[in-house]
């Protein structure tokens, strides 16, 4: 996630513009898309981090002396 990219939107003219709008839009839905899939690419890494941690503790726990 080092990537970090700036998106400009098209600055609206005077009057309405149908295509305009379109890219406007189609721009924000990508973005927001883009966000969607990081923060489950994140959620996943943490989900495993936090996976690998508690499978090394049991291992480690294995091998202690209870009593």
């Amino acid at each position: 996630m080092a990537d970090i990219k700036t998106i400009i939107l098209p600055i609206p003219g005077l009057e309405y513009d149908e295509n305009e709008e379109a890219v406007t839009r189609r721009i924000i839905e990508q973005a927001v898309e883009d966000l969607g899939i990081k923060i489950i690419k994140s959620e996943k890494m943490q989900e495993t981090i936090a996976s690998k941690a508690i499978k090394r503790h049991q291992f480690l726990l294995m091998g202690a002396k209870h009593g």
